[in-house]
């Protein structure tokens, strides 16, 4: 019998089959060639007719609360019951995507990571994992008697907590601007692009960039000062909001950044102060200073953490 995962975003879904605890055969589609999702998973199914589907799982990029889901940047709209008797499956998980990324994190090996500075993972201790790209998602994992257990909240829209002067200018031209500072309008796409135009105000210079992808390539070549100082400062924001999130859980197990933004610049974050900020935590610096970092490098960890919460969940 054979088993299915997905990654579906509001552009394209991947999808992928089970073989031996590994990934294989994965193919993506566009979302809009696609009038539903079991169209597209049946067109997928139907490529492996010599196969017989039992169960499947999928990660989706939008709030999962009930039987129905509502795609946010797509049309799709399904009944998670609905499909399943659709696709004629014994089993169907449907997750948030990045709950997916979560799970991912417990079998990720070391060339599918890069660790950040020093510190040992504790087995089975609990996890964080945030990712900047369009927004911020933040989870946090615990282990209970019946494996890995996401922690759902809304992390990303905490207060920004701003630590040196650069970061008070950022929270004052994010607080004019939009009449709250939180974390997400710092640590993801937009947000590299208000870290930016912050500092160009704070400095009385011109400001010239509105893409987060210049802005992080005019840094990594060198070429703009401006963007070099707008991602030095990314960096440092970003080894704080981990610090706090080791705090909060105590996630001894560590802390891992995924997302579309970091792993394209991780030799710059690993040469940054990320990890002088994670642990400038005042009386509780040694707390934190023995919990790892790491950037998630792998490029298909929506679909690994898509099979590892199947793994977890399908019995039978």
């Amino acid at each position: 019998m054979a088993k299915f995962v997905a990654d579906v975003g509001g552009t394209n879904i991947r999808l992928a089959q089970i073989e031996s605890g590994s990934l294989s055969h994965i193919k993506k589609y566009l979302c809009s060639d696609y009038k539903t999702i079991s169209a597209v998973i049946g067109t997928y199914m139907a490529e492996f007719p010599e196969l017989n589907f039992s169960a499947g799982c999928l990660g989706v990029a939008c709030p999962v609360n009930g039987d129905v889901i509502s795609m946010t940047n797509n049309h799709w709209q399904f009944s998670i019951s609905q499909l399943q008797a659709e696709l004629s499956l014994d089993w169907l998980g449907v997750i948030n995507d990045f709950t997916a990324v979560a799970h991912a994190v417990t079998v990720l090996s070391n060339q599918q990571k890069e660790q950040v500075g020093q510190g040992q993972a504790n087995e089975l201790d609990n996890i964080a994992v945030f990712g900047p790209g369009t927004g911020l998602g933040v989870k946090h994992l615990t282990h209970t008697s019946s494996g890995w257990l996401a922690l759902d909240g809304e992390g990303g829209h905490v207060d920004f907590a701003p630590v040196d002067d650069v970061d008070i200018a950022i929270w004052q031209f994010l607080t004019d601007k939009l009449g709250h500072a939180s974390a997400e309008e710092v640590l993801s796409g937009r947000g590299l692009v208000h870290i930016y135009q912050a500092i160009a105000k704070h400095k009385g210079i011109l400001a010239p960039l509105d893409d987060p992808a210049d802005i992080t390539e005019r840094a990594l070549d060198g070429s703009c000062t401006l963007s070099v100082f707008t991602l030095t400062q990314f960096c440092k924001i970003l080894g704080s909001f981990a610090g706090n999130l080791a705090l909060n859980l105590g996630t001894r197990g560590g802390v891992y950044i995924g997302g579309g933004i970091a792993p394209r610049f991780t030799n710059f974050i690993k040469q940054s102060d990320f990890r002088v900020r994670f642990e400038a935590k005042g009386r509780f610096r040694d707390y934190v200073a023995c919990i790892p970092t790491f950037i998630i490098t792998e490029p298909d960890h929506g679909l690994i953490g898509a099979m590892a919460y199947l793994n977890q969940n399908c019995k039978g």
